[in-house]
């Protein structure tokens, strides 16, 4: 499937290295926490995906204007998880968008 090889780099890359998973990559969220990058992954790559050309602070602001608002912790600006920098989005912010463009430019 088209998305599974972005999942499986994803993981490989961002979530084996995550402060809340295991040496293996297995997270280690309970029910009452959620993971941005597996919530919103459909969002993600469609917003990775359709800003090939564009620098990554423009990425990361549109990331966080259509992320953000629809994050069940808060809104941008009262963020609690990004502000203790527990949100798995916005901490792996550079490593999540690289790997979604390697695996396109067929480098992953």
């Amino acid at each position: 499937k088209f998305m599974d090889k972005y999942l499986k780099a994803l993981k490989q890359n961002v979530c084996t290295i995550c402060v809340d998973s295991t040496e293996k990559g297995a997270c280690t969220l309970d029910k009452s926490e959620s993971c941005a990058l597996e919530l919103f992954y459909p969002q993600i790559m469609e917003i990775v995906l359709g800003s090939k050309d564009e620098e990554i602070s423009i990425i990361h602001t549109k990331l966080r204007a259509t992320i953000c608002s629809n994050c069940r912790d808060g809104a941008e600006e009262s963020c609690y998880l990004r502000k203790d920098a527990n949100c798995s989005l916005d901490r792996y912010f550079p490593l999540i968008v690289e790997t979604i463009q390697r695996v396109e430019s067929g480098k992953l």
